[in-house]
């Protein structure tokens, strides 16, 4: 059976804003690493951003490598340790 495009990129824009939204910056505010937490969330965040704009302009197979490049930024920074998460179903933990 071959994969559904248009419920592919809906359930990795949930996904992906799921874990937007969990990923709590682990280092201290004053930290190098917490500079670098910042950059792997704004680099998941404006994935993010593309992919709906691909999405809402019909170019769904761009759609789907932006929700996908932008959950691995997060879920890198999860392994890294710059996020404090406990959901292993969003993130690699």
């Amino acid at each position: 059976m071959t994969a559904d495009l248009n419920e592919k990129v809906k359930r990795y824009e949930r996904l992906l804003r799921e874990a937007l939204e969990m990923a709590e910056f682990a280092p201290i505010s004053r930290s190098h690493m917490y500079k670098v937490a910042v950059d792997f969330h704004n680099m998941a965040s404006s994935y993010y951003n593309d992919g709906i704009y691909f999405a809402e302009n019909g170019d769904l197979v761009n759609a789907l490598v932006c929700f996908s490049y932008g959950h691995a930024w997060l879920d890198a920074g999860a392994r890294l340790g710059l996020f404090n998460v406990d959901d292993d179903v969003l993130f690699t933990i």
